[in-house]
């Protein structure tokens, strides 16, 4: 392949977020800036030095297409192009040693070459294996669980980042203990007054966090006035309750948020 065609191949796949890997035959011939990065290296042949065989970064774990999983007499590439598209995911950890997952697409259209675009697919990965689990609601309240809003946190991020709004927390502490009824009860009162974007979170026994994306922070500071309003006015046998509110600041993050309702 000409010096030429290999620097033009470079400088497009450089301007893909995805992560691009190019191969003639089984030797890996350039990978683009966004996989270099992901790997902690510069350059790919320092990639090549420092990882040896491509399927070595596969995480050898049932759920994911991985070295144990190529037929006998086959590449790597003719195994995964024989499962379903939706089954071509495997598992790479990250430079802290988190499990990543790609799903994987191979284009074979240039004579020789090989385009392998991995796209990292962890998030919704997540909330598809979470939500066939049942482990996204809380059965008792109907309120999202703890556990997912955790998981997804970063899709959250990424919406807010996407529609240019910023994040608000809302965390009710109940004060009065309520049983399953009265807790299911709570959970659609809230429901009634929020939008349907809104996230409605059993935290802890008697806690419930608000999640909800806003303009501004007077628009954060509307939300909390009106659930206290809410509450206030149309509570459950006259709850007694605490609310702390907070917002973001810039691209803050949701665990620093977080913290600041404790």
């Amino acid at each position: 392949m000409a010096i030429e065609t290999i620097t033009l191949a470079k400088t497009i796949a450089d301007m893909q977020k995805e992560f691009v890997v190019v191969f003639e035959g089984e030797e890996i011939l350039l990978t683009n800036s966004a996989f270099n990065k992901f790997f902690g290296v510069h350059s790919t042949e320092e990639y090549k030095n420092n990882f040896g065989e491509f399927v070595n970064n596969f995480v050898p774990h049932p759920s994911y297409f991985n070295a144990q999983k190529i037929t006998e007499n086959e590449s790597w590439f003719e195994s995964i192009l024989k499962l379903p598209e939706q089954d071509r995911v495997v598992s790479i950890l990250s430079q802290s040693y988190e499990p990543c997952a790609f799903s994987v697409a191979i284009d074979e259209s240039l004579e020789n070459l090989k385009i392998v675009t991995l796209t990292d697919i962890t998030q919704s990965l997540i909330k598809r294996i979470m939500i066939e689990n049942n482990a996204s609601i809380d059965a008792k309240t109907g309120a999202y669980t703890k556990q997912y809003f955790l998981q997804i946190k970063q899709s959250f991020e990424e919406a807010s980042q996407f529609n240019e709004k910023i994040i608000g927390l809302l965390m009710i502490n109940i004060l009065d203990e309520l049983d399953t009824k009265g807790a299911e009860s709570f959970v659609s009162l809230l429901k009634k007054y929020t939008r349907k974007d809104d996230m409605i979170i059993k935290w802890a026994k008697d806690k419930f966090l608000l999640a909800y994306l806003v303009d501004d922070i007077q628009k954060s500071q509307q939300v909390h006035n009106k659930i206290q309003d809410v509450l206030k006015n149309t509570g459950i046998n006259s709850l007694a309750f605490e609310l702390s509110n907070t917002h973001q600041k810039k691209s803050e993050k949701i665990t620093s948020l977080l913290e600041k309702l404790y």
